[in-house]
């Protein structure tokens, strides 16, 4: 497996060579789209449609949920990245921390999912886009096939398990209610005086 995952990484990673002209396009999946998915949450939270942020809930809670889990592989089972141990077409620093598995893979599809979960159309968008961040993180030589894989894998699977279990638990589903709820009575009130100095 791990020969197969070196094999892969180097045909993806070579076209840093032989297509160099998508270098500048997958520096930046690489390295700044992960912020479009921060961007996208504060854009559905505040979008006015109801359901929004019942999903931006689960979002932010299924990421947290993962990035957990990818923090606990990575201690207990460490990989070293390939630019460590190969010789890589490197385009982006990075620190010699745990490859395995890409937290930039799993974030992007943990929203992603999210998204699609309760909006098909957007999530489509949202999945290609972390699709490229993925390929980007290979093309960059920051990472291993088998490492976005298994962020990917871990990202759409704990976005289902938690949007199951607000389904399956009246309990959560009501905590979630009851954040929004303060939110939005906060929310209400800074209007509230916002308007009241303006019409002063």
């Amino acid at each position: 497996m791990s020969h197969l995952d070196y094999s892969v990484f180097q045909m993806i990673n070579h076209l840093a060579v032989s297509d160099r002209f998508l270098n500048p396009l997958m520096i930046f999946l690489a390295e700044k789209a992960q912020y479009l998915f921060f961007a996208a949450i504060i854009f559905y939270w505040f979008y006015p449609k109801a359901t929004n942020r019942k999903m931006v809930v689960e979002a932010v809670l299924a990421a947290c949920v993962a990035l957990s889990i990818n923090g606990a592989i990575g201690h207990f089972f460490y990989r070293a990245r390939p630019f460590v141990t190969h010789h890589v077409n490197f385009l982006i620093s990075h620190a010699n921390n745990a490859s395995f598995p890409s937290d930039h893979a799993t974030a992007a599809f943990v929203i992603a999912t999210a998204i699609w979960i309760w909006i098909k159309r957007d999530g489509w968008i949202w999945l290609v886009l972390a699709a490229g961040i993925a390929l980007a993180r290979v093309w960059t030589g920051v990472h291993y096939p088998l490492d976005v894989t298994a962020g990917m894998v871990i990202g759409v699977s704990i976005a289902f398990v938690v949007h199951y279990l607000f389904i399956r638990f009246e309990k959560l589903n009501n905590v979630r209610e009851a954040i929004i709820g303060v939110y939005e009575s906060v929310e209400g009130k800074i209007l509230k005086k916002t308007i009241m100095l303006r019409k002063r």
